[in-house]
């Protein structure tokens, strides 16, 4: 029988999991969701809705009475009252493989310092792993052996640092090096793993090894030819082909270090596989990837699209997370898809926004549950003209000129009005170092 679908008011006291939020009691705005309807998947979703709503409205699905007619066969009789079930996703049964891998009793990590207090030690750990990098892509052209147990060193600082606050480095990603891309790009997935595993509630140690898995998932791009790599047209037909043997030559790499680690491997193996079977180099499909892949997947898109490339402009991050939400079960994992798109949220760390009164700025960090209001460091006016740097807080609900609330309007890439992220950071530190607001994150 043919179900009728209408909207039901639902207090959030009386939520559960499994049941499709299609509206609020407020603007989506307002909120720190990003998706304006959803199913509820995670405690995590259903406290932040009781911290932020009264009430909300859930699909349901009501089975109508049947017909006189029908009611007079007994064996087809009915209730006469309308019957309502909140609707609630079916759940495929996993793979032995991937009950293994995925988190069942996720961990909870808070933030235990501001974003300025961690900026310094971010900052440390940052140039540490861009060091490594690099010096990574170097030791395979000079066909030296990959020194692993140096590089779980300097991962480890990197995940201190996203335990304590992820968007210090976050921030930190976003400044780009397009002359370095491949070492810079490999840096920058190892911060975004972190940030991502610690939002999926990883134990501690399966963060360190998921972020050597980020920072060594393209080291086989070490063994392709520079003119390939940086080529700033399209490839041909067989230059496509030698530079998807990438996975193949990170594997024979890493299996060839004295103590080889499977996550680590696996990642940089299947990185590019996807879910729809049309990736490489095994075309494997949905619970065939392993978990560890399919996370990198997504992060390894992520940098790669707001990032400037040879052959491709930078993207925004809200850009970058459209593509990724609208490749979700196709390119990326679905669920690990949804998952990283509240992990980043629309504003992450670093971005330049552009404010409802016209002015230009910086977000230099965020409450978790209010991303959608972050802190901002204005730097362009509304005529885009440069203007005294200074910290608002749109959580606190700080004024505009015209004396009304600040709201963000939409991301810029970096490089955008003459802002590079780069050149603000001694002045974001040196603003926000006395500043209330600088206790707040």
């Amino acid at each position: 029988m043919v179900q009728e679908r209408f909207e039901l008011k639902v207090p959030v006291s009386e939520l559960e999991i499994g049941m499709h939020v299609v509206r609020l009691d407020r603007p989506w705005l307002e909120t720190n969701f990003l998706l304006q309807g959803f199913v509820i998947r995670t405690n995590e979703e259903l406290q932040a809705l009781q911290a932020q709503c009264e009430y909300v409205y859930i699909e349901n699905r009501a089975t109508p009475a049947p017909s006189p007619k029908a009611a007079r066969s007994p064996e087809k009789a009915q209730p006469a009252q309308v019957r309502i079930k909140a609707s609630r996703p079916k759940v495929s049964r996993p793979s032995k493989a991937e009950t293994r891998q995925r988190p069942v009793n996720r961990q909870r990590y808070g933030k235990t310092r501001s974003t300025e207090e961690e900026m310094p030690a971010a900052i440390q750990a940052y140039e540490q792993a861009r060091q490594l990098a690099h010096q990574l892509m170097d030791d395979v052209r000079l066909g030296t052996m990959l020194d692993i147990n140096q590089a779980r060193q300097v991962v480890a600082q990197c995940v201190e640092s996203v335990l304590r606050n992820q968007d210090a480095l976050l921030w930190l990603t976003q400044i780009k090096e397009k002359d370095a891309y491949t070492a810079e790009h490999c840096m920058n997935v190892a911060i975004l793993t972190a940030a991502f595993a610690k939002h999926l509630g990883l134990p501690e140690p399966e963060i360190e090894t998921i972020t050597l898995a980020g920072l060594l998932h393209d080291v086989g791009k070490a063994k392709v030819p520079l003119e390939i790599l940086n080529k700033p047209g399209p490839l041909t037909p067989d230059e496509l082909k030698v530079i998807q043997q990438h996975p193949v030559y990170g594997r024979e790499l890493l299996l060839k270090t004295a103590s080889w680690i499977p996550t680590v491997v696996e990642s940089a193996y299947f990185h590019h596989e996807r879910p729809s079977g049309g990736g490489y180099p095994e075309g494997l499909r949905q619970d065939e990837i392993p978990y560890c892949a399919r996370i990198v997947a997504i992060t390894d898109a992520y940098d790669a699209m707001t990032s400037s490339r040879c052959y491709a402009r930078s993207r925004s991050s809200r850009e970058a997370l459209d593509i990724i939400y609208k490749g979700r079960g196709c390119q990326f994992n679905a669920d690990l898809a949804l998952e990283f798109i509240h992990c980043i949220g629309i504003y992450p760390p670093g971005a330049i926004v552009e404010l409802s009164s016209g002015e230009v700025g910086i977000v230099v960090g965020s409450s978790d549950l209010k991303k959608l209001r972050p802190r901002i460091l204005l730097l362009r006016d509304e005529m885009k003209r440069p203007r005294p740097e200074r910290v608002v807080d749109l959580m606190q609900m700080d004024l505009d000129p015209s004396g009304q609330p600040y709201n963000l309007v939409r991301e810029w890439p970096n490089g955008s009005f003459g802002i590079e992220l780069r050149d603000y950071l001694e002045k974001w530190l040196s603003l926000t170092d006395s500043s209330p607001a600088a206790q707040s994150s």
